[in-house]
């Protein structure tokens, strides 16, 4: 488990406990498969924010299919995301859900800053650690 991991089982009752790229913020999240369609459900602090479930698998192979590094790009809903990030790829009407993979209105962005470091906990991706500037690869997986 390298240090970007944290612990938990990705349920509600035992969330996912992970820290963005840099390493500097820590929060929660957890599959919720009673909601249609299920979400992630991520908690930073009091803020509560939700993504399609299926981001997981989607971003994953997203990232097999470029095959490199690809820049984070975190941007909040409001804001214009770096071209060619995971941020950009989160909201754009060619990925696999035709937009908007967050889904509470105000709160849709952060799609870079929190899905990579689960998809690292999963053992899917490789994702850097710096202070800024981070990238994401996919790992090829069984």
């Amino acid at each position: 488990m390298s240090e970007g991991h944290g612990s938990g089982s990705g349920t509600a009752a035992d969330p996912w406990m992970l820290k963005t790229a840099p390493l500097t913020s820590a929060y929660t999240m957890y599959r919720d498969e009673t909601s249609e369609p299920p979400l992630l459900v991520c908690q930073v602090g009091t803020t509560k924010l939700t993504y399609l479930a299926r981001a997981i698998e989607d971003l994953h192979t997203e990232l097999l299919r470029r095959g490199d590094w690809v820049s984070l790009g975190a941007a909040d809903e409001g804001k214009e995301p770096a071209t060619d990030t995971v941020e950009a790829w989160g909201r754009w009407e060619g990925n696999p859900v035709g937009g908007w993979y967050g889904q509470r209105k105000g709160y849709r962005g952060r799609f870079g800053m929190y899905l990579p470091p689960l998809l690292e906990r999963l053992g899917l991706v490789e994702l850097e650690h710096n202070a800024r500037n981070n990238r994401v690869r996919a790992l090829v997986t069984g």
